[in-house]
């Protein structure tokens, strides 16, 4: 079967089923694995923003939605010439990849007959349900199976290893300018890491909010970890969130590899978070994932 990923997290879920070899066509942010973008076509590209301040990246977004403008380019003609059996996508959110409604108009177009699957999680569970749903339309429902469950193994630990602790105050800085609040499945990572999630939204959309409503619940911890950037970026832009916060220590986590992208690596994260919350409790993640701040 010829696999494309139009989002990064399809592609770490088609590897982590050890269908590397049948992918033949990524996006330009496709980075892990790293041959993923090396070694295939790229199908979809889009506006490189890691040297834009997080303001002006906000401001380019609002600005190309509300002109009806598209953030990323199918090429559609590469796409045509992969000839792909399934195409995985996703509805969840125009501004992290390309919404399936613009694949299924091209492959309406090109005379295309590839299925087409969208990835639409919004919780925890939801995400490993994913993984299960690529396995099935992959065509190996049993490497599927068993990734789940092994991830599954994995937050059980966690679980047993801070069960019964006192469970800070957590809120999650998932954009520094203007702040937005944790959504989606953000607040299920760090209640499985033995945080208790602050002015989240479980299970919805990630929200613009002002940082004295983030202060409000006064949290003990506030992991800041800005879409689109690993630790680097993550700790450059905490700076700017400590001051909004006294009292409570200001992490930085390696945001796009662990906590953003609905993919395998969120179980990892989970694991990075535990660490934070209950350092004498769990192991420490690897160099360059986490970093306190303040």
């Amino acid at each position: 079967m010829r696999l494309v990923s139009l989002l990064p997290s399809a592609t770490e879920i088609v590897y982590a089923l050890g269908l590397g070899d049948d992918l033949v066509g990524v996006t330009f942010e496709c980075d892990e694995p790293p041959q993923a973008r090396t070694e295939k076509t790229v199908v979809v590209g889009g506006r490189d923003t890691h040297d834009m301040a997080p303001a002006e990246i906000d401001a380019y977004v609002k600005e190309q939605m509300a002109a009806g403008g598209d953030l990323y380019t199918l090429h559609a003609g590469a796409l045509a010439g992969l000839e792909p059996d399934l195409i995985l996508t996703q509805d969840l959110c125009r501004v992290c990849a390309l919404p399936s409604g613009h694949v299924d108009r091209a492959l309406d177009h090109l005379g295309c007959r590839a299925d087409v699957l969208s990835l639409d999680p919004y919780s925890l569970d939801q995400v490993l349900d994913t993984f299960l749903q690529v396995g099935a339309a992959a065509g190996v429902p049993h490497r599927a199976v068993d990734l789940v469950a092994a991830l599954r193994g994995r937050l059980a630990a966690v679980a047993s290893a801070v069960a019964g602790r006192r469970r800070p105050r957590v809120a999650v800085v998932e954009w520094v300018d203007p702040p937005f609040t944790a959504g989606h499945w953000v607040p299920d990572l760090v209640k499985a890491a033995g945080g208790e999630p602050v002015a989240a939204h479980a299970g919805e959309r990630s929200v613009q909010i002002a940082y004295a409503d983030l202060a409000a619940p006064d949290p003990d911890v506030v992991v800041v970890t800005p879409c689109g950037f690993h630790l680097a970026g993550a700790a450059a832009q905490a700076a700017a969130v400590v001051p909004h916060f006294p009292r409570a220590q200001v992490w930085a986590i390696d945001g796009d590899s662990l906590v953003v992208r609905p993919g395998p690596r969120l179980i990892a994260g989970v694991e990075a978070l535990a660490a934070i919350f209950h350092p004498d409790a769990v192991p420490a993640p690897p160099p360059g994932t986490i970093a306190r701040i303040a």
